[in-house]
C-alpha cells in the first residue's frame, strides 16, 4: 500500500485482515528495526519457525514484507525478510471509496448470511 493511490476494497480488506493479528504486528515491528532470517526472528519473537513462516507468508501475500534468499558464509541458504515501506491512511472517505471497488459480495463476509 502506498500513499500514491487509494486502496481498492479488496486491498484494504486484505491488509487490514493481515494486520489484525498480534503475531503479525509483532513481526512487522521487529522487521522495522532490522531485516532478519526466519530462525533468528522466531527466537526473537519466542514463536516456532513453522508458525512464523505462516505469518510471514500472509504478510508477503498482503505486500507488507519481502524475502531475499541469500547464502551465508558457510554456504547455507537463508531467507531474509524485511518490511516493505507502506502508508495506510484510513478515513471514512477512504473506506467509502474502497467499498465501491469490492469484488467480494456483501453476504460472503456476514456470519449467518444466506439463512
Amino acid at each position: 500500500m502506498s500513499s500514491a493511490s487509494p486502496p481498492t476494497g479488496d486491498d484494504l480488506v486484505r491488509v487490514l485482515a493481515t494486520l489484525a493479528n498480534p503475531h503479525r504486528l509483532r513481526v512487522v515491528a521487529a522487521l522495522t528495526r532490522e531485516r532478519a532470517y526466519v530462525s533468528g526472528l522466531a527466537r526473537q519473537l519466542g514463536i516456532s519457525r513453522a508458525l512464523l513462516q505462516v505469518h510471514l507468508r500472509k504478510l508477503a501475500a498482503a505486500g507488507l514484507v519481502t524475502a531475499n534468499l541469500e547464502l551465508s558464509k558457510d554456504g547455507k541458504a537463508m531467507n531474509y525478510y524485511e518490511v516493505k515501506p507502506f502508508v495506510l491512511t484510513l478515513t471514512p472517505e477512504v473506506i467509502a471509496a474502497a467499498v465501491e471497488t469490492l469484488t467480494v459480495p456483501d453476504s460472503a463476509e456476514q456470519p449467518g448470511a444466506g439463512r
